[in-house]
């Protein structure tokens, strides 16, 4: 015969025990709605272009790739602009844009999703002399910027990575593999590139099915990741960054910077207006 003590309350009580079994998972709804605020504030801001359709929107340079007739040495740039549409509110799409010292190209290399509908390669490769434009309207921050000496050596091991990509045929929207996979991964076999991924990067934490700790992106730490839904970071150039159901929220102690999802690092750099129309 099993004793129980007077203090057992839940054996006197089972109502009040199923109770306290329910506070943990109401705990993490309520912190996913205060996450969820971020990309709802993004929206009610209004800085989201909602309307245009994505046949009449703006593809101008943004003149922050150096024109590769003036500038001959070697450069790396990485970019993310806010995705189409409400997806804005959280999420960015980056691509990688590379010049050889004396070429009077770049080489972009990105992600697009709708081909792998089609049986298609995801990775989209480019030759382009403005690797700057705006994406669907949407003006593209530099994540990255690398140039002139030694920087023909990380376009090599660029070209390998982008090669290696484990998911050159697979794309999901959330929680990955995407494009911010796409960057993330390329980052992690790159780490000279030091590429600090912000928040609204919704798939950069998503490591694949049986990989569970790895390097930061920007290679000067490291962090733990459970399919891209849950997972802590925490490196020199991130900070602290966690991530629940790919919604990033952490502190860059580095820069003295909050990580917000929707909102993604703030105080935010200050953006220019576009050099051209179209």
């Amino acid at each position: 015969m099993a004793f129980h003590s007077p203090t057992d309350t839940s054996f006197r009580n089972p109502q009040g025990a199923s109770r306290r079994w329910l506070r943990w998972p109401l705990r993490l709804l309520g912190l996913v709605l205060l996450l969820l605020l971020g990309p709802v504030g993004v929206l009610a801001s209004g800085t989201l272009d909602l309307q245009t359709p994505w046949q009449q929107t703006r593809s101008a340079s943004t003149g922050q790739a150096p024109d590769p007739a003036v500038e001959r040495r070697a450069v790396v740039q990485v970019f993310g602009a806010r995705t189409i549409r409400w997806r804005g509110a959280f999420a960015i799409h980056p691509w990688i844009a590379v010049k050889r010292a004396g070429a009077d190209h770049y080489t972009t290399y990105q992600v697009v999703g709708w081909r792998a509908g089609n049986g298609n390669d995801v990775v989209v490769t480019r030759t382009v002399t403005q690797p700057d434009t705006l994406w669907y309207g949407a003006y593209p921050q530099v994540l990255a910027d690398h140039r002139g000496a030694g920087v023909d050596g990380m376009i090599d091991a660029i070209e390998a990575a982008v090669a290696a990509y484990p998911w050159h045929h697979e794309y999901r929207l959330w929680p990955g593999p995407n494009s911010n996979t796409f960057a993330g991964w390329v980052a992690r076999q790159v780490p000279a590139l030091h590429l600090d991924l912000p928040p609204t990067a919704i798939g950069k934490d998503y490591l694949g099915p049986n990989t569970f700790v790895t390097h930061a992106p920007s290679g000067t730490g490291w962090q733990l990741s459970v399919l891209g839904l849950a997972g802590i970071t925490v490196a020199r150039e991130e900070g602290l960054e966690l991530n629940l159901l790919g919604l990033g929220f952490g502190f860059d102690v580095n820069d003295m910077k909050l990580r917000l999802p929707g909102f993604g690092i703030v105080p935010a750099a200050p953006q220019r207006t576009p050099a051209a129309k179209i």
